[in-house]
């Protein structure tokens, strides 16, 4: 069986089992990831089944941001991704179990694992990516907004005078998380597409600083400089 039956099997379980209220979570989710990783895989000795199921069940357990577990979600997506292909798809080769495991266990910020295998890398690597660029700025919001956080400190929304608290406003996010993903991929495509990505965030919150002080066609340099944004 080839990728893309893999690929229509493991998207029509999810669709009937996976639940589509959680925005940033949902088949899109996994299958932009799996798009992304096959751009990363080019021209790279990896075994593209163990990097497509991981990429489609990564996050089939995502315990909310707020949630004093959250660090163990991917080891749980892990644990269940393991159970589900062997009861679910008994065809699916078994000798690939611990390589999926592991890319899921360690695709995780959280989690802090690192990643030992090139899969797990590219894995990892495809997941932050969602985390950058126009995907990531709308699903930071939408991950805020489901959880009831202000999007920013109208006072003091770039925390100069306070210490950052994601959980308390939207915007912190990217400096106590998005802006630091660059630094952590572990693929050199990974690592360049990542640094596109977060220049464009930081754009914004410099289109965002201008706006909040009454320029509405401006973007503030000062912001752009602050934060090393590259173009």
């Amino acid at each position: 069986m080839d990728l893309e039956q893999w690929q229509q099997r493991f998207e029509t379980w999810l669709a009937a089992h996976h639940p589509a209220d959680d925005a940033a979570h949902d088949i899109s989710h996994f299958r932009r990831v799996w798009q992304t990783s096959q751009r990363l895989m080019v021209n790279q000795p990896v075994d593209g089944l163990t990097i497509l199921a991981a990429c489609y069940f990564h996050d089939i357990v995502s315990l909310p941001k707020n949630h004093p577990q959250r660090g163990r979600s991917s080891q749980l997506a892990a644990e269940k991704t393991r159970a589900i292909l062997s009861e679910h798809f008994p065809d699916f080769p078994a000798h690939h179990y611990a390589a999926i495991q592991h890319a899921i266990e360690a695709h995780s910020f959280s989690a802090g694992i690192a990643p030992q295998t090139l899969e797990a890398k590219i894995v990892q690597d495809a997941d932050r990516l969602e985390a950058l660029g126009a995907i990531g700025l709308a699903r930071v919001f939408a991950v805020s907004g489901a959880l009831g956080v202000a999007l920013f400190d109208a006072d003091d929304p770039f925390a100069d005078r306070r210490a950052l608290d994601d959980r308390a406003f939207a915007l912190d996010h990217f400096q106590t998380k998005l802006l630091r993903l660059p630094g952590t991929m572990q693929t050199a495509a990974g690592k360049a597409l990542a640094q596109h990505n977060a220049d464009f965030l930081i754009q914004f919150m410099a289109k965002l600083s201008a706006e909040l002080g009454g320029d509405c066609q401006g973007i503030d340099s000062a912001v752009l400089r602050r934060f090393g944004c590259s173009r």
